[in-house]
C-alpha cells in the first residue's frame, strides 16, 4: 500500500492491512503457532507464529506509549529503553519474552486490542497532528504510526503466505 498523507488514508491503510493478516492468522492452532518455523527479525533465526504476534503486539504497545510520552511532555526512548535503532533484533527478541507465556488465542486478541487503540489514537489526531510537522527526528506521527503498524502487518503476512506455500499449509 502507498505511504498514507492523510489521517483517512493511514486509518484506511491499518485497517486493510490488518485484516488481511487476520485472515491469514486464522485457523492456525495454538500448536502450530508455537513451532519455531519462520525466517526471524534477526538474520539466520526463526520465530514462531506466536513470535511474529508478539512483535506486533510489541510495536504497536510501543507507538501507543510513545505518543502518550510525548502527549505528556516526556522525554521518549526511542525506539525503546535499552534498545537502539540498530538493535531492533534484541527488541523483537525481548517482545518474544515478554508475551511468552501468553497463549496463542490470548494474544491474538491482545493484537485486536492494540490494533483498536492505535486506530483510536489516529482517530483522535488530525491531519495536521499526523502529518504536518515533524514528530521524531524528520518524521510525522502519522509516517511513525504506519512504520510500527500498517507496514509491518502487510510484512507479516507476507512471511505468513509464505511460510503457508512452504509447508503445504494452504
Amino acid at each position: 500500500m502507498a505511504v498514507a498523507a492523510n489521517k483517512d488514508e493511514l486509518s484506511k491503510a491499518i485497517k486493510d492491512n490488518y485484516a488481511r493478516l487476520k485472515t491469514e492468522l486464522e485457523g492456525i492452532s495454538p500448536e502450530i503457532a508455537g513451532i519455531q518455523e519462520l525466517e526471524g527479525h534477526s538474520k539466520g533465526t526463526l520465530m514462531s507464529i506466536h513470535n511474529l504476534v508478539a512483535y506486533l503486539v510489541g510495536w504497536g504497545e510501543l507507538v501507543l506509549k510513545w505518543n502518550q510520552g510525548k502527549d505528556d511532555s516526556m522525554d521518549v526512548d526511542f525506539p525503546e529503553t535499552g534498545f537502539g535503532w540498530n538493535q531492533l533484533g534484541k527488541l523483537a527478541q525481548k517482545f518474544y519474552g515478554d508475551y511468552s507465556d501468553e497463549t496463542y488465542p490470548s494474544l491474538l486478541c491482545r493484537l485486536d486490542k492494540v490494533v483498536g487503540q492505535v486506530l483510536s489514537l489516529v482517530d483522535q489526531k488530525t491531519d495536521e497532528q499526523l502529518y504536518g510537522f515533524p514528530w521524531y527526528g524528520k518524521w510525522t506521527l502519522g509516517r511513525m504510526i504506519q512504520f510500527n503498524t500498517s507496514s509491518p502487518y502487510a510484512n507479516a503476512r507476507a512471511r505468513l503466505r509464505k511460510w503457508k506455500r512452504e509447508k503445504k499449509r494452504i
